[in-house]
C-alpha cells in the first residue's frame, strides 16, 4: 500500500471525514440535492454515505465521538474497513482522503482500518490477478496528516502485511531454516542487523529446550537474533524482544486430539512474526532505540527420536525439567531465549506467544493475556498503548502458589503445572529464566482468525503489533 500527501484532489475519488452535518457545506464538488441526501441520511443514524457521481465516488463519514478516545479511533478503523470493501468492489486503485473534523489522528485513523482490511495472502491461488484488491494508494491532503505520520503508517502496514504472510505461509514452505532466511531479507530491507545460529551451534550452547523439542523432526531448528541500534538510543540497555517460532505443532507425543486442532497450528510461529515485523518497522522510522529480537525456531513433531512425557530434560540455563506434556513446548524454547537475553543486561524484555489454549479461553479473541515482573510505569504504559491501538491487555497475577504448581518431585521444574491457571502457570514458568523487567503476552487467542471481520483478516492477524509499536514510539516520553 502506498500513502502520499497531494496539494489538490482534484477530480479523484475522495474520503471526507466530518463531525457536524454543517461541515457537508465545505465538501468541493457536491450539489446541493447531494448535500440533502447526506443530512437526511446522518438524522436517520447512517454514518457513512456513498455518492455515485459517475465521474468519481465521494465518500462522507459522520465522525461521532465515542466515550473514549480509543473507542473513537477503533470506530475510525472499522470505517475504514468498510470503504475498503466498496472502493475495491469498484475497482477504485487511489482514494484521496479530507479530514475536515476536529479530531486530528482521524485521517490517519481510518486510512489504517482501510489499508489494514486490504490485505490479503493470494501466493497459492490461481485466480490470484483476478481476486487481488485494485487498492493501492491511499492520499491525503496536506492538511489531513503530517509527513511523520505518513512514514509511520507505512511502515506499520507494511510491517504487520509481512508478518501475517509469514503466519499465513505453510509448513511445507515455512520451515524453521526458510523462517530464519525470511527474517534475514527483511533484515536487509530494513536496516538491521540478522544472525542465525543452525543446530550445530546450538548444540555446542546445549540449548536443551529447542534441541529437545527438534527431536521428533527431520528438519533442524534456528536461533536467530535481530538487532537495530541507531548512533544514539534513548535507552542504555537494550530492549529485548522473543517470538516464539513453533513453525508448525502436532503437539508431538501429546498428540493434539481432533477435530479440526491442527488446521492452524502453522500459525504456532505468530510471535516470531510479530516481533520480526515489529523490527522491520523499527529500522524503517528509525526509532532511537537500542531493540534486539530473538527467535528460537522448531516444528514439534511426534516422529524421528522425539522427546517423550516423562523425559528430563536440560535447559539452557541448567535448569532440568520434567516433560510431561510434550505439547506445552513453547515454554521450552522461550525459557532458552529468555535466558540467552541476559547477556545483554536488557532494561526491558517482552516475550510473545501462542502459549496456552488457556488464554484463548479466558478472553478470546478481544485481547491478550499478559503478565510480568516490568515496573507499575512500565505496564502502565503498555496498557495504555493496548487501548490507543484497541489491541488489550488483561494482566494476571505471577502469584508463589503458580510457581509451587510447577515444581517437580524429579526435576527442578516440570513443564505443565495441571487444569487449572494453566496461562499463569505457563508465565510462571517463563519467569524462572529471567533476572530482568519483563513481560509475557500470550496471544494464543488473538494471532489467527478464522474468518475476516472488519480490518482483521482471515487467517494472520499480527495482533498486538499496534500496541508494541505505540508502546516504543513513546518510550520514556512520559
Amino acid at each position: 500500500m502506498e500513502f502520499k500527501i497531494v496539494q489538490k484532489a482534484g477530480k479523484k475519488h475522495q474520503l471526507f471525514i466530518v463531525d457536524d452535518v454543517n461541515a457537508l457545506a465545505q465538501i468541493e464538488g457536491i450539489n446541493e440535492n447531494e448535500i440533502n441526501f447526506s443530512t437526511a441520511a446522518f438524522k436517520n443514524d447512517h454514518t457513512s454515505i456513498t455518492i455515485n457521481q459517475y465521474s468519481r465516488y465521494v465518500f462522507i463519514y459522520l465522525l461521532k465521538n465515542k466515550k473514549t478516545d480509543w473507542q473513537t479511533s477503533e470506530a475510525l478503523r472499522k470505517a475504514g474497513a468498510e470503504f475498503a470493501g466498496i472502493i475495491n468492489k469498484q475497482k477504485l486503485d487511489e482514494i484521496t482522503i479530507a479530514n475536515l473534523s476536529a479530531n486530528s489522528f482521524a485521517a490517519f485513523t481510518i486510512a489504517e482500518g482501510m489499508a489494514l482490511a486490504s490485505y490479503q495472502f493470494l501466493k497459492y491461488r490461481k485466480e490470484a490477478k483476478k481476486l487481488t484488491n485494485t487498492l493501492n494508494t491511499i492520499s491525503f491532503t496536506k492538511q489531513s496528516i503530517t509527513v511523520k505520520e505518513i512514514n509511520q503508517l507505512a511502515a506499520t502496514t507494511e510491517a504487520i502485511y509481512r508478518a501475517r504472510t509469514l503466519v499465513n505461509e505453510p509448513l511445507n514452505y515455512l520451515s524453521a531454516t526458510q523462517l530464519a532466511k525470511e527474517i534475514a531479507a527483511l533484515g536487509k530491507e530494513a536496516g538491521f542487523k540478522v544472525t542465525t545460529l543452525q543446530k550445530a551451534q546450538i548444540e555446542k550452547e546445549k540449548m536443551g529446550g529447542i534441541l529437545a523439542v527438534n527431536r521428533g523432526s527431520i528438519e533442524p531448528p534456528t536461533f536467530t537474533i535481530m538487532e537495530y541500534k541507531p548512533a544514539k538510543s534513548l535507552n542504555k540497555n537494550p530492549i529485548v524482544l522473543v517470538g516464539k517460532g513453533i513453525v508448525y505443532d502436532t503437539g508431538g507425543l501429546s498428540l493434539k486430539p481432533t477435530p479440526a486442532s491442527m488446521d492452524r497450528m502453522k500459525s504456532d510461529m505468530s510471535g516470531a512474526a510479530l516481533v520480526s515485523g515489529a523490527m522491520y518497522a523499527i529500522a524503517q522510522m528509525k526509532l532511537p532505540l537500542h531493540v534486539i529480537a530473538l527467535v528460537p525456531a522448531t516444528d514439534n513433531r511426534p516422529g524421528e527420536n522425539a522427546y517423550v512425557p516423562g523425559d528430563i530434560i536440560t535447559m539452557y540455563s541448567g535448569t532440568t525439567v520434567e516433560v510431561l506434556n510434550t505439547d506445552a513446548e513453547g515454554r521450552l524454547v522461550l525459557g532458552d531465549a529468555l535466558h540467552w537475553a541476559k547477556r545483554y543486561k536488557p532494561e526491558l524484555v517482552l516475550d510473545f506467544a501462542t502459549l496456552t489454549g488457556a488464554a484463548s479461553v479466558a478472553v478470546g479473541e478481544h485481547g491478550i493475556v499478559c503478565m510480568g515482573t516490568a515496573t507499575d510505569d512500565t505496564k502502565q504504559a503498555i496498557k495504555e498503548s493496548g487501548n490507543r491501538q484497541y489491541e488489550r491487555l488483561v494482566e494476571y497475577p505471577l502469584w508463589d502458589e503458580y510457581g509451587e504448581m510447577i515444581k517437580s518431585e524429579f526435576a527442578d521444574l516440570k513443564n505443565v503445572g495441571g487444569p487449572s491457571g494453566g496461562a499463569i502457570t505457563a508465565g510462571k514458568f517463563l519467569e524462572h529464566f529471567t533476572d530482568y523487567p519483563w513481560m509475557h503476552f500470550d496471544i494464543a487467542g488473538v494471532s489467527f482468525s478464522t474468518a475476516k471481520k472488519g480490518y482483521i483478516p482471515s487467517g494472520g492477524t499480527a495482533y498486538g503489533m499496534r500496541m508494541l509499536l505505540d508502546f516504543l514510539l513513546n518510550y520514556k516520553k512520559a
